[in-house]
């Protein structure tokens, strides 16, 4: 059975799903317009793992690092749920870039190269944002890259870890 809640977050509402004990979406962006919202349950009769999550957004968006990892169910492809499990090691407050991802995939499968396009587009279809930490990567010189929820939410999510925007590259027709 899935199980579906939003999140009051200062960057907008968040929609969390779960099923079978395990978190499997968290993306920004409430319900589609003229949907019928989902009927609130009392918090307790929420299943433990929402709660546990809506705990991690609690300490998240309180400026600290939750320090612990809701447990999770990463649906995709094998390659974006390897993309997935590699962003999960970014720590609080740092950033990297597609490039160095791609060179730790093509390490850890034994290859020469692996294309950091490809790592882009699993980074994007992440759909577990937040809490696989797809905010924290950027560009290979500096520049801030796309991000789903919007531009102007990644360099907020980062300010909030404590990451200076200022020392990265804006696209052009920002900043």
């Amino acid at each position: 059975m899935e199980y579906r809640t939003e999140y009051d977050s200062p960057l907008g509402a968040i929609t969390l799903l779960a099923e079978d004990g395990a978190l499997t979406g968290l993306r920004f962006g409430a319900r589609e317009r003229g949907a019928v919202p989902p009927k609130r349950e009392p918090f307790l009769k929420t299943p433990p793992v929402l709660r546990e999550t809506i705990r991690w957004l609690d300490l998240y968006f309180g400026g600290a690092n939750p320090g612990f990892i809701p447990n999770l169910l990463i649906k995709g492809t094998p390659f974006r749920r390897e993309v997935c499990r590699l962003l999960l090691t970014i720590p609080y407050g740092e950033t990297t870039t597609y490039g160095r991802l791609a060179r730790r995939i093509a390490a850890d499968r034994g290859v020469a190269r692996m294309s950091a396009q490809a790592v882009g587009g699993a980074v994007g279809a992440n759909p577990i944002a937040l809490i696989v930490p797809c905010h924290r990567v950027v560009g290979q010189n500096g520049d801030l890259t796309g991000y789903g929820a919007g531009l102007d939410r990644k360099i907020k999510l980062l300010e909030l870890e404590g990451i200076s925007c200022g020392e990265f590259f804006m696209p052009k027709g920002r900043g």
